[in-house]
Protein backbone atom coordinates (compact mmCIF):
# COMPACT_ATOMS: atom_id res chain seq x y z
CA UNK A 1 0.00 0.00 0.00
CA UNK A 2 3.01 2.11 0.69
CA UNK A 3 4.14 1.61 -2.49
CA UNK A 4 1.33 2.58 -3.99
CA UNK A 5 0.85 5.65 -2.42
CA UNK A 6 4.47 6.53 -3.50
CA UNK A 7 4.08 6.18 -6.44
CA UNK A 8 0.30 7.41 -7.46
CA UNK A 9 -0.61 9.80 -4.98
CA UNK A 10 2.75 11.42 -3.30
CA UNK A 11 3.85 12.87 -6.82
CA UNK A 12 1.23 14.89 -7.30
CA UNK A 13 0.19 16.30 -3.76
CA UNK A 14 4.11 17.46 -3.63
CA UNK A 15 3.59 18.86 -7.58
CA UNK A 16 0.98 20.72 -6.10
CA UNK A 17 2.08 22.08 -2.62
CA UNK A 18 5.54 23.26 -4.24
CA UNK A 19 3.67 25.29 -6.77
CA UNK A 20 4.52 29.08 -6.32
CA UNK A 21 1.13 30.21 -6.32
CA UNK A 22 0.69 27.79 -3.40
CA UNK A 23 3.77 28.45 -1.24
CA UNK A 24 3.10 31.94 -1.44
CA UNK A 25 -0.42 31.67 -0.14
CA UNK A 26 0.54 29.90 2.57
CA UNK A 27 3.97 31.71 3.68
CA UNK A 28 2.02 34.59 2.97
CA UNK A 29 -1.28 34.67 5.40
CA UNK A 30 1.43 33.42 8.19
CA UNK A 31 2.11 37.04 8.29
CA UNK A 32 -1.26 37.98 8.98
CA UNK A 33 -1.60 35.39 11.96
CA UNK A 34 0.09 37.63 14.67
CA UNK A 35 -2.33 40.59 14.02
CA UNK A 36 -5.54 38.09 13.87
CA UNK A 37 -4.25 37.28 17.08
CA UNK A 38 -3.59 40.35 18.81
CA UNK A 39 -6.71 41.89 17.46
CA UNK A 40 -8.84 39.40 18.75
CA UNK A 41 -7.08 39.90 22.73
CA UNK A 42 -8.63 43.40 22.14
CA UNK A 43 -12.32 41.84 20.99
CA UNK A 44 -12.07 39.75 23.60
CA UNK A 45 -11.54 42.13 26.28
CA UNK A 46 -14.97 43.53 25.39
CA UNK A 47 -16.64 40.37 24.73
CA UNK A 48 -15.40 37.94 27.13
CA UNK A 49 -18.68 35.02 27.82
CA UNK A 50 -19.00 35.68 30.80
CA UNK A 51 -22.53 38.52 31.41
CA UNK A 52 -20.57 40.17 34.48
CA UNK A 53 -17.15 40.62 32.95
CA UNK A 54 -19.19 41.89 30.04
CA UNK A 55 -21.49 44.84 32.15
CA UNK A 56 -18.15 45.84 34.26
CA UNK A 57 -16.24 46.52 30.46
CA UNK A 58 -19.60 48.57 29.39
CA UNK A 59 -19.37 50.61 32.88
CA UNK A 60 -15.50 51.57 32.34
CA UNK A 61 -15.90 53.10 29.10
CA UNK A 62 -13.21 50.87 27.48
CA UNK A 63 -15.09 48.28 25.11
CA UNK A 64 -14.28 51.48 22.21
CA UNK A 65 -11.13 51.75 22.74
CA UNK A 66 -10.33 47.99 22.44
CA UNK A 67 -12.26 48.05 19.15
CA UNK A 68 -9.52 50.68 18.23
CA UNK A 69 -6.67 48.01 18.38
CA UNK A 70 -9.34 45.50 16.87
CA UNK A 71 -10.01 47.68 13.81
CA UNK A 72 -6.47 48.31 13.16
CA UNK A 73 -5.06 45.14 13.19
CA UNK A 74 -7.88 42.39 13.11
CA UNK A 75 -10.26 44.40 11.12
CA UNK A 76 -7.67 45.29 8.19
CA UNK A 77 -6.29 41.62 7.34
CA UNK A 78 -6.53 41.43 3.63
CA UNK A 79 -4.26 44.64 3.55
CA UNK A 80 -1.60 42.24 5.38
CA UNK A 81 -2.61 39.28 3.36
CA UNK A 82 -2.32 41.20 0.20
CA UNK A 83 1.81 42.42 1.26
CA UNK A 84 2.86 39.04 2.71
CA UNK A 85 1.32 37.16 -0.49
CA UNK A 86 3.58 39.53 -2.67
CA UNK A 87 6.56 39.49 -0.14
CA UNK A 88 6.36 35.75 -0.14
CA UNK A 89 5.94 35.35 -3.51
CA UNK A 90 9.43 37.23 -4.69
CA UNK A 91 11.17 36.38 -1.80
CA UNK A 92 10.62 32.28 -3.11
CA UNK A 93 11.80 33.41 -6.52
CA UNK A 94 15.01 35.37 -4.51
CA UNK A 95 14.50 38.73 -5.10
CA UNK A 96 14.29 41.48 -2.33
CA UNK A 97 11.23 41.10 -1.37
CA UNK A 98 9.74 44.69 0.19
CA UNK A 99 9.20 46.88 -2.64
CA UNK A 100 6.81 43.82 -4.27
CA UNK A 101 4.71 43.95 -0.97
CA UNK A 102 4.58 47.67 -1.04
CA UNK A 103 3.47 47.99 -4.08
CA UNK A 104 0.47 44.91 -3.82
CA UNK A 105 -0.50 47.31 -1.15
CA UNK A 106 -0.52 50.48 -3.36
CA UNK A 107 -2.27 48.02 -6.54
CA UNK A 108 -4.80 47.04 -3.88
CA UNK A 109 -6.25 50.43 -2.60
CA UNK A 110 -5.87 51.65 -5.87
CA UNK A 111 -9.01 49.62 -7.46
CA UNK A 112 -11.26 50.19 -4.41
CA UNK A 113 -13.48 53.27 -4.54
CA UNK A 114 -13.09 55.25 -2.21
CA UNK A 115 -15.39 58.71 -3.08
CA UNK A 116 -18.62 56.71 -1.04
CA UNK A 117 -20.83 59.17 -0.19
CA UNK A 118 -20.58 60.81 3.88
CA UNK A 119 -23.71 61.69 5.00
CA UNK A 120 -24.05 64.64 7.74
CA UNK A 121 -27.01 64.13 9.54
CA UNK A 122 -30.12 64.05 6.76
CA UNK A 123 -27.78 65.88 4.15
CA UNK A 124 -25.24 63.87 1.78
CA UNK A 125 -22.05 65.59 0.81
CA UNK A 126 -22.18 65.66 -2.91
CA UNK A 127 -19.93 67.98 -4.21
CA UNK A 128 -16.70 67.42 -5.75
CA UNK A 129 -15.13 69.80 -3.76
CA UNK A 130 -17.03 68.40 -0.77
CA UNK A 131 -16.30 65.15 -1.88
CA UNK A 132 -12.55 65.27 -2.25
CA UNK A 133 -12.25 66.63 1.42
CA UNK A 134 -14.41 64.01 2.86
CA UNK A 135 -13.70 60.53 0.67
CA UNK A 136 -12.13 57.44 2.74
CA UNK A 137 -11.66 54.02 2.08
CA UNK A 138 -14.55 51.62 3.55
CA UNK A 139 -12.54 49.68 6.09
CA UNK A 140 -14.67 46.22 5.10
CA UNK A 141 -12.99 45.61 2.16
CA UNK A 142 -9.90 45.74 3.87
CA UNK A 143 -11.16 43.00 5.61
CA UNK A 144 -12.89 40.02 5.03
CA UNK A 145 -14.90 41.20 2.06
CA UNK A 146 -11.89 42.01 0.76
CA UNK A 147 -9.91 38.84 1.17
CA UNK A 148 -10.13 37.02 -2.44
CA UNK A 149 -9.52 40.82 -4.44
CA UNK A 150 -6.37 40.70 -2.06
CA UNK A 151 -4.96 37.36 -2.83
CA UNK A 152 -5.24 37.78 -6.54
CA UNK A 153 -3.72 40.76 -6.19
CA UNK A 154 -1.15 40.03 -4.16
CA UNK A 155 0.13 36.69 -6.35
CA UNK A 156 -0.60 39.11 -10.11
CA UNK A 157 1.65 41.55 -8.48
CA UNK A 158 4.29 38.47 -6.82
CA UNK A 159 4.29 36.88 -10.71
CA UNK A 160 4.47 40.28 -12.88
CA UNK A 161 7.00 41.91 -10.47
CA UNK A 162 9.17 38.67 -10.60
CA UNK A 163 8.59 38.02 -14.22
CA UNK A 164 10.22 42.14 -14.48
CA UNK A 165 13.02 40.90 -12.72
CA UNK A 166 14.46 38.03 -14.23
CA UNK A 167 13.63 39.20 -17.71
CA UNK A 168 16.23 42.38 -16.41
CA UNK A 169 13.94 44.86 -17.05
CA UNK A 170 14.64 46.88 -14.55
CA UNK A 171 16.65 50.18 -13.82
CA UNK A 172 20.42 49.51 -12.95
CA UNK A 173 22.40 51.50 -10.38
CA UNK A 174 26.12 51.33 -10.33
CA UNK A 175 27.40 49.38 -7.71
CA UNK A 176 28.48 52.44 -5.21
CA UNK A 177 24.56 53.41 -4.93
CA UNK A 178 23.38 52.03 -1.75
CA UNK A 179 21.21 48.63 -1.94
CA UNK A 180 18.36 50.18 -0.21
CA UNK A 181 18.26 53.42 -3.13
CA UNK A 182 19.13 50.52 -5.82
CA UNK A 183 16.05 48.53 -4.41
CA UNK A 184 14.63 51.25 -5.08
CA UNK A 185 15.15 52.25 -8.37
CA UNK A 186 14.97 48.36 -9.62
CA UNK A 187 11.01 48.68 -8.72
CA UNK A 188 10.46 51.58 -10.95
CA UNK A 189 9.68 50.16 -14.28
CA UNK A 190 7.63 46.91 -12.40
CA UNK A 191 6.10 49.60 -10.12
CA UNK A 192 4.77 51.91 -13.54
CA UNK A 193 3.60 48.83 -15.20
CA UNK A 194 1.94 47.21 -12.19
CA UNK A 195 0.29 50.69 -10.93
CA UNK A 196 -0.53 51.75 -14.51
CA UNK A 197 -2.58 48.10 -15.20
CA UNK A 198 -4.54 48.23 -12.07
CA UNK A 199 -5.36 52.18 -13.11
CA UNK A 200 -6.94 50.40 -15.93
CA UNK A 201 -8.47 47.95 -14.25
CA UNK A 202 -10.27 50.36 -12.06
CA UNK A 203 -11.20 52.72 -14.52
CA UNK A 204 -13.23 49.37 -16.60
CA UNK A 205 -14.96 48.59 -13.62
CA UNK A 206 -16.00 51.78 -13.25
CA UNK A 207 -17.47 52.57 -16.30
CA UNK A 208 -18.71 49.17 -17.44
CA UNK A 209 -19.99 47.98 -13.98
CA UNK A 210 -20.49 51.23 -12.27
CA UNK A 211 -18.68 48.97 -9.50
CA UNK A 212 -14.49 48.19 -8.63
CA UNK A 213 -12.69 44.81 -9.16
CA UNK A 214 -12.93 44.20 -4.95
CA UNK A 215 -16.50 44.45 -5.21
CA UNK A 216 -17.18 42.28 -8.35
CA UNK A 217 -15.28 39.68 -7.09
CA UNK A 218 -16.59 39.50 -3.43
CA UNK A 219 -19.89 39.30 -5.08
CA UNK A 220 -19.26 36.69 -7.89
CA UNK A 221 -16.27 34.66 -6.44
CA UNK A 222 -16.30 35.33 -2.55
CA UNK A 223 -19.76 35.13 -1.75
CA UNK A 224 -20.43 31.58 -3.61
CA UNK A 225 -16.99 30.08 -2.30
CA UNK A 226 -17.58 31.62 1.52
CA UNK A 227 -21.21 29.92 0.97
CA UNK A 228 -19.45 26.76 -0.41
CA UNK A 229 -17.16 26.33 2.62
CA UNK A 230 -20.00 27.23 5.20
CA UNK A 231 -21.71 24.34 3.85
CA UNK A 232 -22.00 20.64 5.60
CA UNK A 233 -19.75 19.18 2.25
CA UNK A 234 -17.32 22.10 2.32
CA UNK A 235 -16.61 21.51 5.97
CA UNK A 236 -16.49 17.69 5.33
CA UNK A 237 -14.00 18.61 2.79
CA UNK A 238 -11.94 20.98 5.29
CA UNK A 239 -11.75 17.84 8.29
CA UNK A 240 -10.42 15.52 5.59
CA UNK A 241 -8.03 17.35 3.61
CA UNK A 242 -5.80 18.78 7.19
CA UNK A 243 -4.99 14.61 7.94
CA UNK A 244 -4.81 13.39 4.41
CA UNK A 245 -2.17 16.14 3.21
CA UNK A 246 -0.94 15.19 6.49
CA UNK A 247 -0.64 10.86 6.26
CA UNK A 248 1.61 12.21 3.32
CA UNK A 249 4.21 14.20 5.46
CA UNK A 250 3.00 16.88 3.98
CA UNK A 251 1.90 19.73 6.90
CA UNK A 252 -1.52 19.95 5.94
CA UNK A 253 -3.22 22.53 8.36
CA UNK A 254 -0.58 24.97 7.24
CA UNK A 255 -1.79 24.30 3.05
CA UNK A 256 -5.45 23.83 4.11
CA UNK A 257 -5.21 26.92 6.20
CA UNK A 258 -3.36 29.27 3.75
CA UNK A 259 -6.23 28.62 1.40
CA UNK A 260 -9.27 28.11 3.17
CA UNK A 261 -7.99 30.48 5.85
CA UNK A 262 -8.79 33.40 4.29
CA UNK A 263 -12.72 32.54 3.69
CA UNK A 264 -13.02 31.11 7.00
CA UNK A 265 -11.05 34.18 8.71
CA UNK A 266 -14.03 36.35 6.67
CA UNK A 267 -17.17 34.28 7.58
CA UNK A 268 -16.11 34.68 11.35
CA UNK A 269 -15.47 38.47 10.57
CA UNK A 270 -18.93 38.61 8.81
CA UNK A 271 -20.82 37.22 12.15
CA UNK A 272 -18.84 39.87 14.43
CA UNK A 273 -20.76 42.32 12.09
CA UNK A 274 -24.03 40.84 12.92
CA UNK A 275 -22.79 41.30 16.80
CA UNK A 276 -21.88 44.82 16.07
CA UNK A 277 -24.81 45.61 14.25
CA UNK A 278 -26.72 44.62 18.01
CA UNK A 279 -28.48 41.65 16.12
CA UNK A 280 -28.64 38.09 17.62
CA UNK A 281 -25.71 35.60 16.13
CA UNK A 282 -28.25 33.01 14.48
CA UNK A 283 -28.17 31.44 11.25
CA UNK A 284 -31.86 33.03 10.41
CA UNK A 285 -29.75 36.10 10.97
CA UNK A 286 -27.21 35.33 8.43
CA UNK A 287 -24.48 33.57 10.85
CA UNK A 288 -21.88 31.24 9.45
CA UNK A 289 -21.65 28.26 10.86
CA UNK A 290 -18.30 26.76 9.14
CA UNK A 291 -15.40 29.75 10.45
CA UNK A 292 -11.49 29.51 11.69
CA UNK A 293 -12.77 28.29 15.21
CA UNK A 294 -14.31 25.61 14.15
CA UNK A 295 -11.47 24.51 11.83
CA UNK A 296 -8.95 25.27 15.26
CA UNK A 297 -10.93 24.53 17.88
CA UNK A 298 -13.10 21.42 16.51
CA UNK A 299 -10.54 19.73 13.65
CA UNK A 300 -6.87 20.41 14.40
CA UNK A 301 -7.04 21.01 18.37
CA UNK A 302 -4.39 19.08 19.89
CA UNK A 303 -2.66 18.97 16.88
CA UNK A 304 -3.82 17.85 13.05
CA UNK A 305 -6.32 14.80 13.62
CA UNK A 306 -7.27 15.61 17.09
CA UNK A 307 -4.57 13.27 18.05
CA UNK A 308 -5.03 13.67 22.38
CA UNK A 309 -6.43 10.69 22.21
CA UNK A 310 -3.78 8.61 21.09
CA UNK A 311 -1.56 10.61 23.35
CA UNK A 312 -3.96 9.77 26.70
CA UNK A 313 -3.59 6.02 25.15
CA UNK A 314 -0.03 6.19 25.16
CA UNK A 315 0.52 7.85 27.93
CA UNK A 316 -1.88 5.44 30.57
CA UNK A 317 -2.48 2.61 28.76
CA UNK A 318 0.08 1.43 26.05
CA UNK A 319 2.26 -1.69 26.61
CA UNK A 320 5.24 -1.19 24.41
CA UNK A 321 8.01 0.79 25.61
CA UNK A 322 8.33 2.70 22.13
CA UNK A 323 4.63 3.96 22.87
CA UNK A 324 4.85 4.14 26.38
CA UNK A 325 7.94 6.37 25.84
CA UNK A 326 6.47 8.39 23.76
CA UNK A 327 3.57 9.35 25.07
CA UNK A 328 5.51 10.65 28.12
CA UNK A 329 7.50 12.57 25.60
CA UNK A 330 4.55 14.01 23.27
CA UNK A 331 1.44 14.65 26.08
CA UNK A 332 2.69 18.19 27.34
CA UNK A 333 3.12 19.14 23.54
CA UNK A 334 -0.42 18.17 22.53
CA UNK A 335 -1.96 19.95 25.33
CA UNK A 336 -0.51 22.82 23.56
CA UNK A 337 -1.52 21.53 19.97
CA UNK A 338 1.98 20.07 18.89
CA UNK A 339 1.44 16.70 17.26
CA UNK A 340 4.45 16.35 14.79
CA UNK A 341 6.51 14.10 17.69
CA UNK A 342 3.72 11.25 17.38
CA UNK A 343 3.10 11.60 13.60
CA UNK A 344 6.50 10.73 12.60
CA UNK A 345 7.31 8.81 15.74
CA UNK A 346 3.93 6.91 16.43
CA UNK A 347 3.94 6.99 13.40
CA UNK A 348 0.83 8.05 12.09
CA UNK A 349 2.48 9.40 8.52
CA UNK A 350 2.14 6.63 5.65
CA UNK A 351 0.65 4.30 8.53
CA UNK A 352 -2.83 2.55 7.55
CA UNK A 353 -3.38 1.45 10.81
CA UNK A 354 -3.49 4.74 12.59
CA UNK A 355 -4.66 6.88 9.06
CA UNK A 356 -8.22 5.28 9.87
CA UNK A 357 -8.58 7.29 13.27
CA UNK A 358 -6.33 9.98 12.36
CA UNK A 359 -9.03 10.97 9.04
CA UNK A 360 -12.28 9.93 11.23
CA UNK A 361 -11.51 11.98 14.50
CA UNK A 362 -11.61 15.50 12.49
CA UNK A 363 -14.46 14.53 10.55
CA UNK A 364 -16.28 13.26 13.70
CA UNK A 365 -16.42 16.07 15.98
CA UNK A 366 -16.26 18.65 12.97
CA UNK A 367 -19.83 16.99 11.60
CA UNK A 368 -21.53 16.77 15.85
CA UNK A 369 -20.32 20.37 16.02
CA UNK A 370 -21.91 21.36 12.53
CA UNK A 371 -25.02 19.74 14.03
CA UNK A 372 -24.78 21.77 17.87
CA UNK A 373 -23.85 24.74 16.18
CA UNK A 374 -26.82 24.62 13.57
CA UNK A 375 -29.23 23.96 16.33
CA UNK A 376 -28.22 26.55 18.84
CA UNK A 377 -26.92 23.79 21.46
CA UNK A 378 -23.38 26.20 21.26
CA UNK A 379 -23.47 29.57 20.25
CA UNK A 380 -22.04 30.63 16.66
CA UNK A 381 -19.05 32.08 17.00
CA UNK A 382 -17.86 35.68 16.10
CA UNK A 383 -14.76 37.79 15.43
CA UNK A 384 -12.44 36.72 18.55
CA UNK A 385 -10.09 34.09 18.15
CA UNK A 386 -6.96 32.28 19.86
CA UNK A 387 -3.54 31.44 19.13
CA UNK A 388 -3.12 28.04 17.99
CA UNK A 389 -0.86 27.11 20.91
CA UNK A 390 -4.28 27.88 23.03
CA UNK A 391 -4.79 24.46 25.23
CA UNK A 392 -8.27 22.83 24.61
CA UNK A 393 -11.14 24.01 26.63
CA UNK A 394 -9.24 27.02 27.52
CA UNK A 395 -9.80 28.02 23.99
CA UNK A 396 -13.11 26.54 23.50
CA UNK A 397 -14.59 29.02 26.43
CA UNK A 398 -12.68 31.72 24.73
CA UNK A 399 -14.06 31.49 21.32
CA UNK A 400 -17.82 30.66 22.91
CA UNK A 401 -18.27 30.09 26.93
CA UNK A 402 -18.83 27.31 29.15
CA UNK A 403 -20.88 25.66 26.76
CA UNK A 404 -18.44 25.29 24.03
CA UNK A 405 -16.12 24.21 26.06
CA UNK A 406 -17.88 21.30 27.86
CA UNK A 407 -18.35 20.48 24.45
CA UNK A 408 -14.98 20.75 22.95
CA UNK A 409 -14.07 18.42 26.10
CA UNK A 410 -16.56 15.73 25.18
CA UNK A 411 -15.65 15.82 21.48
CA UNK A 412 -12.20 14.83 22.51
CA UNK A 413 -13.10 12.53 24.62
CA UNK A 414 -15.20 11.07 21.16
CA UNK A 415 -11.66 11.06 19.39
CA UNK A 416 -10.50 8.68 22.25
CA UNK A 417 -13.57 6.33 21.59
CA UNK A 418 -12.50 6.78 18.28
CA UNK A 419 -8.51 6.38 18.31
CA UNK A 420 -8.99 3.47 20.98
CA UNK A 421 -8.97 -0.16 18.81
CA UNK A 422 -6.83 0.96 16.45
CA UNK A 423 -4.30 2.30 18.98
CA UNK A 424 -4.33 -1.06 20.96
CA UNK A 425 -3.94 -2.78 17.44
CA UNK A 426 -0.81 -1.06 16.87
CA UNK A 427 0.31 -1.31 20.06
CA UNK A 428 0.07 -4.51 20.51
CA UNK A 429 1.92 -5.36 17.40
CA UNK A 430 4.90 -3.11 18.55
CA UNK A 431 4.87 -5.00 21.72
CA UNK A 432 5.30 -8.50 20.09
CA UNK A 433 8.10 -6.93 18.21
CA UNK A 434 9.81 -5.70 21.39
CA UNK A 435 9.24 -9.76 22.85
CA UNK A 436 11.02 -10.83 20.06
CA UNK A 437 8.55 -12.04 17.47
CA UNK A 438 9.04 -11.92 13.72
CA UNK A 439 7.05 -10.03 11.22
CA UNK A 440 5.81 -13.89 10.09
CA UNK A 441 4.46 -14.78 13.39
CA UNK A 442 2.68 -11.31 14.08
CA UNK A 443 0.99 -12.01 11.20
CA UNK A 444 -0.06 -15.39 11.83
CA UNK A 445 -1.55 -14.48 15.35
CA UNK A 446 -3.60 -11.53 13.62
CA UNK A 447 -4.79 -13.82 11.39
CA UNK A 448 -6.47 -16.17 13.94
Amino acid sequence: MNDWINKHILPGVMRFVATRPIKALQSGMLYVMPFTIIGSIFLLLGNLPVESWKVWMESTGMVPYWNVAYNASFAIMALFAVIGIAYSYVREEGFEPLPAGLLAATCFLMVMRPSNPVTVGDKTLATAAQMAQTTFIDRDWLGGKGMIASILIGLIVGAVYSWFLKKNFTIKMPEQVPANVSASFTALIPAAVLITGFMLVYLFFDKVTASTMTEWIYKVIQTPLQGLTDSFGGMLAIAFLVPFLWFFGVHGATIVGGIMGPLLQANALANQKILDAGKALTVANGGHIVTQQLMDQFMTVTGSGMTIGLLIFMFFFAKSAQWKTLGRLSIAPGIFNINEPILFAAPIVLNPIMGIPFFLAPMASATLTWIALRLGWIPLFGGTMVAWTTPPIISGFLVGGVRTALWQALMLFITFLIYLPFARKQDTILYKQEQGESDQEIEADEAK
